[in-house]
């Protein structure tokens, strides 16, 4: 529901108005009202001036209300991109920390065989809602350039050999088929 259906809907309900009688005093038509408070269309100009009116509603209020409502949403997404790309990065520096690093010993390659499994499903559970190709672009985009770069610059062998890129391929299929786990979890 769209912000001007909700306050409509809102104002209507706490004044104590049917939609018959919104639709009544506002001289308007019943379905246009039921448009609107199912968010099927968009009240403009003089029918949402008439609504106003009657709920005692400031019309250009509502509508400054509504374009700061999407200004936020856009400022929340350019957030949460930022935040995933931080996340993406810092959980391609731990894995690469525990497996690719120089001194890296059995215990630290070991350790980032757990992190591929467990970190991964966390993220599973926590987004349980998600679609797989939704967590694999969200999450798994920092292993899929992660696993590019090593292969790039170090190439193929050195890549597998410490354990990097056994690391990531596990860490996607969790991403991907985490959802599969979790249902038998349950």
């Amino acid at each position: 529901m769209n912000w001007i259906a909700k306050k409509i809907s809102e104002t209507r309900k706490i004044k104590r108005l049917t939609q018959e009688e919104l639709a009544e005093k506002a001289k308007i038509n019943l379905r246009t009202i039921q448009r609107i408070e199912n968010s099927e269309s968009e009240p403009r100009g003089k029918t949402l001036n008439l609504i106003c009116e009657v709920l005692e509603i400031d019309s250009k209020e509502l509508i400054l209300t509504e374009s700061s409502i999407r200004e936020k949403n856009i400022g929340t997404k350019i957030i949460n991109g930022l935040f995933l790309i931080a996340l993406n990065m810092v959980l391609m520096g731990i894995i690469g920390f525990l497996t690719l690093d120089s001194n890296a010993n059995m215990n630290s390659v070991f350790g980032g065989y757990l992190l591929s499994i467990f970190l991964p499903f966390f993220i599973v559970v926590m987004t349980k809602k998600m679609s797989r190709m939704e967590r694999i672009l969200k999450f798994g985009f920092g292993y899929i350039a992660y696993f590019i770069l090593i292969l790039v610059k170090y190439g193929f062998p050195t890549g597998f050999v410490t354990g990097l890129f056994p690391c990531l391929l596990i860490s996607l299929s969790v991403l991907y088929f985490g959802n599969e786990l979790n249902k038998n979890r349950e």
